[in-house]
C-alpha cells in the first residue's frame, strides 16, 4: 500500500497541481448559487471514527449546500456503517467509498474534503487535497510536527483554497471565548503579557503491546508515516465505536492531551494576544525535568503563554486584572470587568452559527475562515515546542521563520519524524 499511496499521489498531484493553478477554487463552471441551490458541493470525508460521523452530520449534512458523495476509512466495518449512515440521510444508495482515500481524491465531482483521521494522518491529505485545488475542513490538531506545519501553510498559500481548521471553541460555546477575547483585544485588561493554558499532559512513547489485525483494517495504511509496530485496540479499536482512542497520548501519533486540548485554549491565547501568525522564539521547560505542566513559551515582544496546571481553560492576566475562559463559561477578577459592557466603538468579533458554516460562507466569498491554515498550524506548533522542551529538557531559542532552532540537535532533530516510512512521505510543493 505505500507504494500505491507513492504512484498515486505523484501522479495524480502533478496533474491536479496544474489544474489547481487555472481553477484553484474547483466551483469554476457554476455560480455559487447554483452550487449552493443544487446540492453540488461534493464533500469526501476522510475517517469514519468517533469524530467523523458527528462533524459531518453536523457541518456538511444538515447544510443543503453540501452534499457528501464519498467517504474513506482504513477500517471496512467503520465505513460499511459510515456509508449507510449518509446513503440513508441522501436518500440514495450512491456514496462512493475505499479503504486508500486516494482512490477517491482527485475526483471531479469532490470540491471540499474532510479530514477525521488520527492526528497523524491530518497534514499528508490536507495538502494532496489543496495542491488539487480542493477546500478543505481539518480537525485539530492541525499538525503533528513542526515540518508540517511549515509544510501545510505553504500547500495552502500556493493554491489559495480555503481551509477551515476545526478549532470550534471560536465560533460555537455559546461565544464565550469571542467575547473572552474582545475584552482582552478591547484593553479592559490593561496590558496583557501572560495567558495561562491548562491543557494534559505531554506526549509519550508508544509501549503498548501487540495483538492480532482484525479482519477489515488496513493497519499498514492507519499506521501511516508513523514507525512501522504491531497493531493495538486503543490505537485504532476494532470496527464501529464510539470513544475517543487513546493514540493521542502518544509522540509516534499525536501530542498527548497536551496537544489534544491544547489545540484548543492555546489556540485562545493567542487569539486573545494577537499571536495568530507569530510563534514563540523562546520555549523554557521546567527545572523538574520529571514535571509534566509549567513550559513557558516566550515571544519577540516579550509576551508568554505557559502550559498551566489546573482544569482545561485559558486564563489571561493583565495590569488590571484577569479574565478566565473555559468550555464552562467565563469569568474575570475582578467581577467589574465583565459587568461593564462593550460599547459600540469597541472591537467585536464576528458570531457564527457553526464552524461550518464559518467555511461554507467563506468558500462562497473566496475567503480564509475565522481558524485558517496558518492559524491553525500556529496553535499546532505551540503543542509541539512544549512538548520538545519537555523532551529535551533545554532552554530552547526557535526561529519561526525558518521554523527550526538555533544551537540545539536535539531539537531539530524532532523537527519531523526521524525518518518517515517510504510512500508516505509529505507531498512536495514546488
Amino acid at each position: 500500500m505505500p507504494e500505491q499511496l507513492n504512484s498515486l499521489s505523484r501522479r495524480r498531484l502533478l496533474a491536479g497541481a496544474c489544474a489547481a493553478a487555472i481553477a484553484p477554487t474547483m466551483l469554476t463552471g457554476r455560480s455559487w448559487a447554483q452550487a449552493t441551490a443544487n446540492n453540488q458541493i461534493g464533500v469526501l470525508s476522510i475517517g469514519s471514527g468517533k469524530r467523523g460521523p458527528s462533524t459531518l452530520m453536523n457541518y456538511f449534512m444538515k447544510d443543503k449546500a453540501f452534499r457528501v458523495v464519498a467517504l474513506a476509512e482504513v477500517d471496512q466495518t467503520r465505513l460499511d456503517n459510515h456509508a449507510s449512515v449518509v446513503n440513508k440521510f441522501n436518500g440514495a444508495n450512491d456514496c462512493r467509498t475505499a479503504q486508500n482515500y486516494l482512490d477517491l481524491l482527485d475526483s471531479a465531482d469532490i470540491d471540499v474534503v474532510v479530514i477525521n483521521t488520527p492526528d497523524h494522518w491530518h497534514t499528508i491529505p490536507a495538502m494532496q487535497a489543496a495542491l488539487l485545488g480542493k477546500h478543505v475542513y481539518a480537525e485539530k490538531p492541525l499538525t503533528l510536527n513542526l515540518r508540517e506545519s511549515q509544510q501545510i501553510i505553504r500547500a495552502q498559500q500556493k493554491h489559495n483554497i480555503t481551509f477551515q481548521t476545526g478549532s470550534q471553541q471560536r465560533t460555537e460555546y455559546r461565544g464565550v471565548f469571542a467575547t473572552a477575547v474582545e475584552y482582552v483585544l478591547n484593553g479592559r485588561l490593561g496590558k496583557v503579557e501572560l495567558a495561562e493554558c491548562g491543557c494534559g499532559d505531554p506526549a509519550r512513547p508508544c509501549d503498548l503491546p501487540t495483538e492480532d489485525i482484525p479482519e477489515g483494517l488496513d493497519w499498514n495504511l492507519w499506521q501511516g508515516p508513523a514507525p512501522e509496530r504491531g497493531y493495538h485496540p486503543d490505537l485504532s479499536p476494532r470496527g464501529v465505536h464510539k470513544h475517543y482512542p487513546a493514540f493521542r497520548r502518544y509522540e509516534e501519533y499525536a501530542g498527548g492531551m497536551l496537544a489534544d486540548f491544547g489545540a484548543h485554549m492555546f489556540d485562545i491565547a493567542q487569539w486573545g494576544m494577537g499571536k495568530d501568525r507569530e510563534s514563540p522564539v523562546r520555549v523554557i521547560p521546567p527545572k523538574d525535568p520529571k514535571a509534566v505542566r509549567g513550559v513557558e513559551m516566550i515571544y519577540a515582544d516579550g509576551k508568554k503563554i505557559v502550559h498551566a496546571p489546573g482544569p482545561y481553560q485559558t486564563k489571561f492576566i493583565g495590569e488590571l486584572g484577569s479574565i478566565t475562559v473555559g468550555r464552562k463559561g467565563v469569568t474575570s477578577e475582578p467581577a467589574s470587568i465583565l459587568q461593564e459592557p462593550l460599547t459600540d466603538s469597541d472591537i467585536r468579533l464576528p458570531r457564527f452559527k457553526n464552524h461550518g458554516v464559518n467555511f461554507r460562507d467563506c468558500i462562497g466569498k473566496k475567503q480564509q475562515p475565522v481558524c485558517d491554515v496558518e492559524v491553525g498550524s500556529r496553535t499546532a506548533a505551540l503543542c509541539h515546542l512544549a512538548n520538545i522542551a519537555y523532551d529535551v529538557q533545554e532552554e530552547l531559542a526557535f526561529d519561526p521563520e525558518n521554523w527550526a532552532f538555533k544551537g540545539s540537535e536535539a531539537a531539530n532533530a524532532k523537527l519531523d519524524y526521524g525518518e518517515r516510512r517510504k510512500g508516505f512521505e509529505l507531498p512536495e510543493i514546488d
